[in-house]
């Protein structure tokens, strides 16, 4: 943001990915909550998802990312590692959303919710496989995005606030 002194813009990037915390949970929450998972219930928690991967990833990709090479050391550099590998389990974690999703699309399973259709009769053998992968990906984007943004509060802190 041109013309903004570096103390507001990092305020304002904080606030953004402070403000994706609530979102992330309350997605978490409700697609945990919710049965059955039909369509309606997907794009709902969908919503809040992508708002909070959002508000997390622009200060990344528009400020952090660009900032990065100029200070890389120390707490930064332990920031970025952080952030990274949370997008890596993220990432991890999509490649079992992207089978779960395409067996209940083929069976119609989000518009004709069907409880007497098992998810790992439908999906094939590794369905199990599958549906480990999102877990341990969701909960790890969760564990490094946590410590990731507690390393980015300290770093604002010391460097805006002290």
């Amino acid at each position: 943001m041109p013309g903004l002194p570096t103390g507001v813009v990092a305020t304002i990037a904080l606030v953004a990915v402070t403000l994706s915390l609530p979102c992330f949970l309350y997605g978490a929450w409700y697609i945990i909550e919710t049965e059955p998972v039909t369509w309606d219930v997907l794009v709902y928690h969908l919503k809040f998802v992508l708002t909070g991967l959002v508000l997390t990833t622009v200060p990344v990709v528009f400020w952090m990312a660009p900032r990065l090479p100029d200070q890389f050391g120390g707490l930064s550099a332990i920031h970025a590692v952080l952030g990274l590998q949370a997008y890596a389990m993220l990432l991890f974690a999509m490649t079992g959303i992207v089978r779960i999703f395409r067996a209940k699309y083929e069976h119609d399973l989000y518009n004709d919710y069907d409880q007497d259709v098992l998810l790992d009769e439908i999906g094939g053998e590794r369905m199990g496989h599958w549906r480990s992968r999102l877990r341990i990906g969701v909960f790890g984007y969760v564990i490094f995005w946590l410590l990731a943004y507690i390393v980015g509060v300290i770093r604002f802190g010391i460097r805006y606030v002290l």
